[in-house]
């Protein structure tokens, strides 16, 4: 029998080996990229910024990134990598959340930028800390940061840049960004925490001042910017509107290695299906076969697969719920999602949600609530673990002691579609589980806005108290109506998402040594040219001619 750590040994060599290949590989294509790009250019460049996708490794979004200037360079765009080296006092992806006043690793970050873009047009940026700026967040509350606005004064860039920018929002700006790095949605107004915020706000601020003189001196076509919602990112992409520069946002696709690209804001999933669009029988057949894979659990995002088996519903939950009328399961999202951006509209977040549907439960004993957490909140071995949790809003509230709730955990891997399938309707929040039970016919009440409320899919309220009365309805009612247009248009919104607006990077990557991380496949610098990739071309038409980020509809190739 193999020793445990002889195992343990070869797979790091073997990891070790990978790495070493894969830096190669990069080393030969940014020399070749160099080589064959053409020298001269009738094209204004596009400036590339992503310095939350990453540290030490190369992430999907970090990959995007680096093959989209490929691409454009060899199609004759110019391109200026804007990146940081050490300009923010404390990073997204470097915050530590033991020691917030650790300092970020640096050092492993910038020699991966170097590594990745060698031969490449780079604009490194420096961390300069704005006295004045400093003095006036020094002593506000986390609400008053949560606020703030910097009037801008009088020898900053952007005001010399840009016509009356009285303020910049900078509260607006990072807000988003620490609740991501601290798991959370209510930061505690403690000194840490307000430490933390204020390092943000300046760093964010840094980077604005920055970016306003890259564009200055260079006078950019457009800027493609990671995600837009991490405060380094959202600081350049609020500056470049101002500058009325066009602005391009991506983030990972809903295919293996795809990603999403957006004229708008990316994280939202801007997505716009024509009104005549109906599937054919071979793009229902195509769907049909995806979603016989997704329903057992057999699917990732961003290079993670969330569901590692899946368990059917046992004896005891069944006779359990014989003794109610009706089932109604209440799927639940992850807190510091950046979707909760564009997600709360109704609520002011999540857990305010909750506290209502808590009030229904309460009234209605002769109704089965199953709630559930997302798969996500406490991954295994990861960073991303929430600090504020369904787990402890069900403890806390003791929702778990109540005869009519049963509470699956975010590792409980019981089987989501059958309880679709047993379900009265879904009360959600915005999770994609929601599109999924639209599309086997099962009623949906949404209490934020997702990816396919864009279109009608499920039932929306516009405010508190007309959700209340959908829900109490819902409830009361022996038979909902489910317009048949909000299954038809799942159907086409899934369609559009998995197979339009998904951007295939897949001939270029492969899984890497680390979840969420990958390596570069073998390929040559001529794969990368317009004409021989589907998606380099669309986000080069994209750039240059400002067309939708779509992909050909396969009946059309």
């Amino acid at each position: 029998m193999e020793k445990p750590g002889i195992h343990t040994l070869s797979k790091k060599i073997q990891q070790r080996w990978k790495t070493w290949q894969n830096e190669k590989l990069i080393d030969h294509l940014a020399h070749q990229v160099a080589i064959h790009a053409p020298s001269q250019s009738f094209h204004q460049p596009v400036v590339i910024f992503n310095s939350s996708a990453r540290l030490g490794g190369l992430s999907q979004n970090a990959a995007f990134s680096l093959l989209t200037a490929w691409g454009l360079r060899l199609a004759g765009v110019p391109t200026i990598h804007f990146v940081c080296q050490s300009g923010m006092s404390h990073c997204v992806q470097g915050t530590n959340r033991q020691d917030y006043r650790a300092s970020p690793p640096c050092q492993a970050c910038i020699k991966l930028s170097q590594h990745l873009y060698q031969g490449s047009h780079t604009k490194w940026f420096t961390y300069e800390v704005d006295a004045s700026l400093e003095r006036m967040i020094s002593p506000l509350s986390i609400n008053k940061l949560s606020q703030f606005e910097y009037p801008l004064p009088i020898e900053s860039p952007i005001r010399n840049s840009i016509v009356n920018p009285a303020s910049i929002p900078l509260g607006a700006l990072t807000l988003p960004s620490i609740r991501w790095a601290l798991r959370c949605h209510h930061l505690p107004d403690d000194e840490q925490t307000r430490y933390l915020f204020r390092q943000y706000i300046l760093s964010a601020f840094n980077v604005a001042n920055e970016f306003t003189c890259l564009l200055e001196q260079k006078k950019p076509g457009a800027a493609i910017i990671f995600n837009g919602i991490m405060y380094p990112e959202a600081a350049a992409c609020w500056v470049a509107r101002k500058f009325n520069l066009q602005v391009i946002t991506h983030e990972v696709g809903f295919q293996p290695f795809s990603a999403f690209f957006s004229h708008s804001e990316a994280t939202a999933y801007p997505i716009t299906i024509p009104d005549e669009f109906k599937l054919s029988a071979s793009q229902n057949s195509r769907l049909d076969a995806y979603l016989e894979e997704r329903f057992k659990g057999k699917f990732s995002m961003a290079g993670i697969q969330f569901w590692p088996q899946i368990t059917r519903l046992d004896d005891a939950f069944l006779k359990h719920a014989s003794q109610f009328k009706q089932i109604v399961p209440v799927f639940t999202n992850v807190i510091y999602d950046t979707s909760q951006v564009h997600a709360n509209f109704i609520f002011e977040h999540m857990f305010e949600w909750l506290d209502v549907v808590l009030q229904m439960i309460h009234k209605h004993q002769d109704t089965l609530f199953v709630i559930r957490a997302h798969p996500d909140e406490k991954r295994p071995l990861s960073r991303k673990q929430s600090r504020e949790s369904v787990h402890d809003w069900v403890i806390q509230k003791q929702v778990n002691k109540l005869s009519n709730v049963i509470f699956y955990d975010s590792q409980d891997y019981v089987s989501s579609y059958e309880l679709i399938q047993k379900a009265k309707f879904l009360m959600i929040y915005n999770s994609s589980i929601g599109l999924e039970a639209a599309l086997m016919g099962i009623p949906v009440l949404a209490a934020g806005k997702a990816r396919y409320t864009q279109i009608p899919t499920v039932f929306q309220p516009q405010s508190i108290n007309e959700y209340v009365q959908e829900a109490q309805r819902f409830l009361l009612e022996e038979h909902i109506h489910l317009p048949p247009v909000y299954q038809k248009n799942a159907r086409r919104f899934l369609y559009y998402q998995l197979y339009r607006a998904s951007l295939s990077f897949a001939p270029f990557l492969q899984v890497g040594s680390r979840p969420g991380y990958v390596n570069f496949r073998p390929f040559t610098w001529h794969q990368l040219l317009p004409e021989n990739s589907n998606t380099l071309e669309i986000i080069l038409n994209g750039v240059i001619q400002n067309q939708p980020f779509l992909m050909a509809d396969q009946d059309a190739i």
